[in-house]
């Protein structure tokens, strides 16, 4: 992989480690809240499991793009890469917000191109 691809992944995994802190940690904080456009407090404290729960994934992605980065396999990457790719769509699909296409799976496809195009 080149350098530009490397760092693509990099960025794509610090998307992944924010979004881990904020649902593990931060869900029930103004920041979570107004991050995931929750409604009230009392939603936020019932949910808060569930949430670290997809926090705890979001991490596993991250760690999978990292972990491809260190041993260079593209095809790890790729793998990693179509992963948040997909959960992307997903999300803006169910929950009805398209910014989630521009924050999660956009990121994702460009650097899909960027390792397709220099392997």
């Amino acid at each position: 992989m080149d350098l530009l691809s490397q760092i693509l992944l990099f960025f794509v995994a610090i998307i992944h480690l924010y979004i881990l802190v904020i649902e593990m940690f931060l869900w029930t904080s103004k920041k979570g809240m107004k991050t995931f456009g929750l409604k009230s407090k009392e939603f936020a404290e019932e949910t808060k499991v569930m949430a670290a729960n997809q926090g705890l994934y979001n991490g596993f992605l991250a760690a999978g793009l990292i972990w491809s980065v260190l041993i260079e396999n593209p095809h790890f990457a790729i793998f990693f890469l179509t992963c948040v790719f997909i959960a992307g769509l997903y999300g803006s699909y169910s929950l009805k917000n398209r910014k989630i296409i521009f924050i999660q799976s956009l990121p994702a496809l460009i650097a899909i191109l960027s390792i397709y195009f220099t392997v």
